[in-house]
């Protein structure tokens, strides 16, 4: 009995095999010979030879996978003799692959992938609901330091609670002040690196005594992908000491491979422990980390949950003492009764996450519809070359083949394209991922994922693969099989069910296209008008300076710096803010009242400003002066347009004044001595809200960090970064500039999502398009071919080319006019899904639902005309010769 890996083995060499039985045929019929028999009679007690060695090829070999082997190969040669059409399906089904890929490479980076520390799945956040601005309930998941030691406290031994600020940018030197490097840093509790089992690869890791209190001589960690992009590896890191703010940092450790912080999509460069953050951890009004949360084992969540939230009630419950007077009861009721619960953490968590959640799953579904696409085309495709074969199918048939063996046969094709399919878009989707990254945000605040082709990325592709493999090959596969050997051989098929299959494909492809193309629409549209929608202020030829003091200055002297800056050369104007527009930052006073009237709804953003500030930035002046050297809050304010709007029914509100509610409950008024025109303070999106520009002299917020705003005389500000940044050194010395970014750079942050999906939309739209076009034109080519007896036949009878193009083309103008009415109502159906991601656009505008229409009609008139060229110049006596 033969072993079953020889007949493995025999299976891959088949020329071998059948040399070898031939042999063996030979030498009987030899020995019969010798035996005195006549060769005839000897051969022909053999049997069939055809048949015989068959008989024996089945006991040499696995039959089956024989079978297999022998279909790869035929399949082979028959995507060689079509190479044309082999190579447009590989190809824009590769494409589409790629795309899914890439895709799914994102979401697996972005939302998927657990963090690499001991047992994620046993990590957690605390958040609780809390009402933004606006009145609209979110998660929070912002704590200040007081409130996590209260927390931590109560939690005990029964679960490692850690603080963790969110990772941020700034600037260190290792040198002199002349020599800044950007840098992310993130603060984090001293204990963190081993609750989550992280090892150093070089010196020793943070621990609890370096975060029990503010240290003389702080310490940090470097994380292992900084210390090698930085320092090349080297060793001798360990000791050095470089200097971030006011403090200096000695280097003590590097973090092991792999782990880079808890922020998917930002990559730390340094881990300082939380308490280095003097000034932040004994403010409670101050929030600025995140609690994670890591259970011990055998511990209830339910129960840590209780006693977590019971302490934080207690904690807000003496807070809320100190809010009477600025907030309302049922306000400080909801403050103190909110709830507290877990939020899983394996996979970490970042603003990046919630910004593009739901993007990716936008962006996850064109794609699939792309995909789609491309497998209508290549079952199109696959089910055109079937038909023109289905007398060889017939004849396949009448020698005894099975259906399971033809449907075998033509899948085996329909892998083969896969396969190439799979090859080409494994590559896209290595260079299209990190391209879609790069453009998720500005290349001076750039995302950084890790995307690595590991496991979770391969067999995603191979099941990919196969479910490609199973759309466009299996009916294909199961109408070839189902062929009748004496209609077929004949020539009696109906070509119209044929035709009835694709055209059915043509419509779905009609309508996944106009779904991308309206949803392309939607997000163009939106990217324009957030692009064009006014700031109310100048942000052309602006450089904003964020400037640090070592310890909070009066306002004098940062009036001492504008006027030093405001006279070096190419500087036309200078002022100073407590932070730039559009930069994220707001701060708003609920206990603003105007007569005893209080706006419950729009609480008024405050902004510190020098006097300039408002000529810097271009926001004219309506009525009254702007602010002058001198003036102090609270004594004297300027509002904008919504303010007078709000609390005096839109008059000139200069000459009124307004009260505040200080935390200790004093009652203070302002007088309002400016009125200028609206301008955006916070997002895009926002609706200008009432704002309120006070004086930095009795800022209540300090004076200790501040951002100066540059109107250089040239067109790029950033040209003089380095000239300001000195310039500021050699006014004050005590002051130094940590960042320096355009005031369009803060702006252009709030688009950088609808800058993404627009990309990507009219990428995948322009896919979508080629893709059904080319659809198209092979559906209606085929259906020309098919009928071109009948053509000929009509214009024999005198038919007009008109009424010829009119035949040729109705049947598939049908499923054009079927697929876009599906597509519209799918398009429709989606918009819902995607109200948070558009901007002053609906889809049921004219200008929405009339663009996909129009660019699916090109693309079919396109896709038609050399079909239709080719029907009209059929030559009768030609075709019917043929015939």
């Amino acid at each position: 009995m033969m072993s079953i890996w020889t007949r493995l083995k025999n299976v891959f060499r088949s020329d071998l095999v059948n040399h070898e039985i031939d042999e063996e045929l030979a030498s009987h019929v030899a020995d019969a010979i010798d035996e005195g028999r006549d060769p005839r009679e000897a051969r022909r007690a053999l049997g069939s030879p055809l048949q015989t060695r068959e008989r024996s090829r089945d006991v040499r070999v696995i039959t089956w996978l024989d079978g297999l082997r022998a279909d790869f190969v035929f399949g082979w040669r028959q995507l060689n003799k079509n190479k044309s059409a082999s190579l447009a399906a590989i190809v824009s089904l590769g494409l589409a692959m790629g795309a899914s890929i890439a895709a799914f490479r994102l979401v697996d980076a972005l939302l998927l992938r657990p963090l690499p520390i001991s047992n994620p799945a046993n990590l957690f956040m605390l958040e609780f609901p809390e009402a933004d601005s606006d009145g609209k309930i979110l998660n929070g998941h912002i704590f200040d330091y007081p409130q996590f030691q209260a927390l931590r406290k109560a939690a005990g031994d029964q679960a490692d609670l850690i603080a963790m600020a969110s990772v941020s940018r700034s600037e260190l030197t290792f040198r002199s002040d002349d020599e800044l490097e950007k840098f992310w840093q993130q603060s984090v509790s001293g204990w963190m690196f081993s609750s989550f089992g992280l090892k150093p690869a070089l010196g020793r890791l943070l621990t609890a005594n370096d975060d029990v209190a503010a240290s003389a001589h702080p310490v940090a960690v470097l994380s292992y992908d900084y210390w090698m992009r930085r320092f090349g590896g080297d060793p001798g890191v360990v000791g050095r000491r470089f200097r971030y703010g006011n403090d200096s940092y000695e280097i003590v450790g590097v973090c092991g491979e792999g782990f880079t912080g808890t922020e998917p999509g930002t990559v730390a460069d340094v881990f300082l422990p939380v308490t280095t953050n003097v000034k932040a951890i004994d403010d409670p009004n101050y929030g600025w980390l995140r609690i994670w949360v890591r259970l011990r084992p055998a511990v209830a969540q339910e129960r840590i949950r209780q006693q977590l939230r019971a302490a934080m009630s207690a904690f807000r419950r003496d807070k809320a003492k100190t809010m009477d007077g600025r907030e309302t009861p049922e306000t400080i009721k909801q403050f103190v009764e909110a709830d507290l619960h877990f939020e899983r953490a394996s996979a970490g968590v970042s603003d990046l996450q919630k910004d593009y959640r739901l993007s990716l799953m936008v962006l996850g579904a064109v794609v699939l519809l792309v995909l789609l696409i491309a497998c209508a085309n290549v079952a199109n495709l696959m089910t055109a070359q079937a038909a023109a074969r289905r007398r060889e199918m017939a004849l396949r048939v009448s020698i005894g083949a099975g259906r399971a063996r033809l449907v075998q046969l033509i899948m085996t094709e329909g892998v083969l394209i896969a396969a190439a399919a799979s090859a080409l878009g494994g590559v896209i989707a290595w260079q299209a991922a990190p391209f879609v990254v790069s453009r998720i945000n500005p290349q001076t605040n750039p995302a950084r994922l890790i995307l690595t082709a590991d496991y979770r990325v391969l067999a995603f592709g191979a099941v990919l693969a196969l479910i490609v493999t199973l759309l466009f090959g299996l009916i294909p596969a199961l109408r070839a099989s189902a062929v009748r050997p004496m209609s077929a051989l004949k020539g009696g098929e109906d070509p119209h069910s044929r035709r009835r299959l694709m055209n059915a494909l043509v419509a779905a492809q009609v309508a996944f296209c106009f779904v991308v193309c309206f949803v392309t629409g939607l997000f163009v549209t939106t990217l324009n008008r957030l692009t064009h929608e006014p700031t109310g202020f100048s942000p052309e030829r602006v450089l904003t300076l964020e400037t640090l003091t070592r310890d909070g200055k009066s306002s004098t002297h940062w009036d001492e710096l504008r006027q030093h800056l405001q006279s070096v050369a190419g500087v036309e104007s200078v002022g100073i803010s407590g932070w730039a527009p559009m930069s994220g930052i707001t701060w708003t006073n609920s206990g603003l009242t105007v007569k005893g009237f209080r706006n419950g709804q729009l609480e008024p953003y405050f902004l510190a400003i020098s006097p300039s500030w408002l000529a810097t930035m271009g926001i004219p002046m309506i009525g009254g002066r702007d602010l002058r050297t001198g003036d102090k809050y609270p004594g004297i304010a300027v509002v904008n347009e919504a303010f007078a709007r709000s609390y005096f029914g839109g008059r000139d509100p200069v000459g009124q004044s307004f009260e505040t509610v200080t935390r200790d409950g004093k009652v203070m008024s302002t007088v309002i001595t400016g009125y200028v025109r609206d301008a955006l303070y916070r997002d895009l999106r926002e609706p200008v809200r009432p704002t309120v520009y006070i004086p930095l002299m009795g800022n209540p917020g300090g004076t200790s960090q501040m951002t100066v705003a540059v109107r250089t005389k040239g067109p790029d500000p950033l040209a003089m970064g380095s000239t300001l940044r000195q310039e500021v050194a050699q006014a004050r010395p005590d002051m130094r500039v940590t960042n320096v970014r355009t005031q369009m750079e803060h702006i252009e942050r709030h688009t950088v999502r609808e800058r993404l999906l627009a990309m990507l939309a009219l990428f995948f739209a322009g896919v979508a398009l080629t893709l059904a076009g080319i659809g198209l034109y092979g559906v209606l080519t085929y259906s020309v071919l098919e009928r071109r007896r009948e053509i000929g036949i009509r214009i024999a009878l005198g038919a007009p080319s008109r009424t010829v193009a009119g035949r040729v083309s109705a049947e598939i103008a049908t499923m054009l006019v079927m697929g876009s009415v599906a597509g519209l109502a799918a398009g429709l159906a989606s918009q819902r899904y995607l109200e948070t991601l558009l901007y002053q656009v609906k889809g049921t505008d004219p200008a929405m639902l009339a663009a996909p229409a129009l660019t699916v009609l090109a693309i079919a008139v396109l896709a038609s005309l050399p079909p239709v060229l080719y029907a009209v110049r059929i030559d009768p006596a030609v075709t019917l010769r043929g015939e």
